[in-house]
């Protein structure tokens, strides 16, 4: 598929299936599964490009990449196989995982100068929908109600004296760290 027209149909939501054949197990029906199997045609036509210019070490990066697509198209099915709902949310959690990877995977191929920024485009678009279908997917079957989550914390800075005891801080951080303080006893704005 060309560049233009993945594009396209990435922004208007559509993609074509890779097979040709009418979908006959559960996970083929997915449009995450469809879509990954979309990006894992797309990322071959890019390795192979890569793999002709042999710019520096990139055959760590083209390996882990072509592993990383392949385990998230995997875990996907298998994932969507399972049928006890926290077995599933983890299958579809390491797939967004792999995901993930694959765009890192990406950024270091930039990074390594074997691709362009504008050559990884339309994967890291497709990758993005991806990880979203995935987080939609892990957060219908993930049924625990005590996710991992971190609380929000306000941070505060505190006035620094020099050797002689002079504050270093200006008024304005003064005022910023007396109203901080005060808001933590509860005596504040």
């Amino acid at each position: 598929m060309s560049e233009n027209q993945t594009t396209k149909n990435l922004e208007h939501g559509a993609f074509k299936p890779v097979l040709s054949s009418p979908p006959m197990f559960d996970h083929e029906k997915l449009d995450v599964y469809q879509l990954e199997l979309q990006f894992i045609a797309w990322v071959t036509d890019l390795l192979e490009e890569v793999s002709k210019k042999q710019t520096g070490k990139t055959a760590e990066v083209c390996d882990q990449l072509d592993r990383a697509s392949l385990s998230a198209l995997l875990n996907t099915a298998e994932g969507n196989g399972k049928r006890q709902r926290q077995g599933r949310a983890k299958f579809f959690d390491d797939a967004r995982g792999s995901a993930t990877e694959c765009a890192a995977c990406l950024d270091a191929l930039v990074a390594k100068k074997a691709a362009t920024e504008e050559c990884i485009l339309d994967g890291n678009k497709i990758l993005l929908r991806i990880v979203a279908m995935l987080c939609g997917l892990v957060d219908r079957f993930d049924s625990s109600n005590e996710r991992m989550r971190e609380e929000p914390v306000e941070y505060h800075v505190r006035p620094v004296a020099n050797k002689d005891g002079e504050d270093k801080t200006n008024s304005t951080e003064r005022t910023k760290v007396i109203r901080g303080r005060g808001r933590e006893r509860g005596r504040g704005r």
